[in-house]
């Protein structure tokens, strides 16, 4: 089965081994895709389950299953490389473009019922109320390039991925019991990657996130105060100040935030308030990719080392606060200088107070200054 996204984009529907779906993004027309999953796979089991943390108002997700989940294997064992003879990938063809297929070690899987305000636990006397770990989690190959990152594909690959993030970030929501979508990237060892091919991740969780809960929070505080958007005031703000501003265009900004937790973290919004990806017009698809892949390329460029990072879209959630939200991309690294990197100790893992040992202005100071071309670009 294909269907088109933006009318540019193919986008090929088939079934992994296991049942699993598999999605091809490709530019118009799509290539022939004939590849067949020959492995034998056992069907995907899972035994997580989300418990509610009555002490701090949120859910956990407990996944015990998936420590045997791949872990670093050697290049020609990679999963996410396309299958050639006597390899068989993830990827059922000779090569892709952009493809996102659900997670083998799913954290989350099936179709929830909508979830209930907490409750206690009737089988277990106490305050912890204990659910299946139903949702949705997908990965999303970048390239077949395994020895590639995001930061070297072109612009017209990172729109192509763009395109892949909106049309699964809208199918997604659809699903019975997501309340969130969360697309994220993770780089580097050093952040925890356990495979170092290209790739993101897309949760759909059936709970909204504890951060995506206090953002919208302060926005409602804030708008019932004043009578404007905090984050259009956020942006006003910065881009009058400008210091901390690394880059801009017509319809996105990149700052530092002024009171940044990470060494070097940037945050991209689109100027006009978007609650998610599928919102985005035209033009501002168009620009995104030159800006994100130029602070990709500082972030590289800063210590002439492949700096790891995390980078996560903040989108709206699926039924919720869609008239507060804005859009925005959050990157950020733990390398705060060369050969060091920034832990999570006492304060940030115990009592949640952040401690930055780099100021904010100074880390947008220096990576205006970076000078792309490290070692991926």
């Amino acid at each position: 089965m294909s269907r088109t996204t933006a009318p540019w984009v193919t986008r090929s529907e088939r079934l992994l081994a296991d049942g699993r779906d598999i999605y091809y993004y490709d530019v118009a027309p799509a290539p022939e895709r004939l590849g067949l999953d020959e492995r034998d796979l056992p069907p995907v089991a899972t035994t997580s389950e989300i418990r509610y943390d009555p002490l701090l108002d949120q859910w956990v997700v407990i996944a015990s299953h998936r420590q045997g989940r791949t872990f670093l294997p050697p290049t020609d064992e990679c999963p996410l490389c396309p299958t050639r003879e006597g390899h068989h990938t993830e990827i059922p063809d000779s090569d892709y473009q952009v493809v996102v297929f659900e997670n083998r070690f799913p954290s989350l899987a099936g179709s929830p019922e909508p979830m209930e305000e907490p409750v206690l636990n009737g089988a277990e006397p106490g305050l912890v109320t204990r659910r299946p770990g139903v949702g949705r989690c997908e990965v999303v190959c970048f390239t077949s390039d395994h020895d590639g990152a995001f930061g070297t594909l072109t612009p017209e690959r990172v729109r192509l991925v763009l395109e892949a993030w909106a049309d699964r970030t809208a199918e997604i929501g659809r699903l019975d019991g997501v309340e969130q979508v969360f697309i994220f990237e993770n780089r580097g060892t050093e952040i925890g990657v356990t495979l170092s091919h290209p790739h993101g991740q897309i949760y759909g969780y059936p709970f909204i996130p504890p951060r995506t809960q206090r953002v919208l929070g302060s926005a409602a505080r804030h708008l019932t105060r004043t009578g404007e958007s905090l984050f259009e005031r956020i942006i006003r703000d910065e881009l009058a100040a400008g210091v901390r501003v690394v880059g801009e265009t017509p319809h996105w900004v990149a700052f530092v935030p002024e009171a940044a937790r990470w060494p070097f973290e940037v945050h991209i919004y689109p100027k006009r308030r978007v609650p998610d990806l599928p919102a985005l017009d035209e033009d501002e698809r168009e620009e995104f990719p030159a800006l994100y892949l130029d602070v990709l390329s500082r972030f590289d460029a800063l210590f002439g080392v492949s700096m790891p990072y995390i980078a996560a879209w903040q989108q709206a959630p699926v039924h919720e606060g869609r008239d507060l939200a804005h859009l925005s991309l959050q990157i950020f690294s733990i390398r705060r200088a060369p050969g060091k990197l920034k832990y999570l100790a006492g304060s940030e893992s115990g009592a949640g107070v952040w401690i930055n040992d780099i100021a904010p202005e100074t880390a947008a100071q220096l990576l205006r200054d970076a000078r792309p071309g490290g070692p991926d670009h």
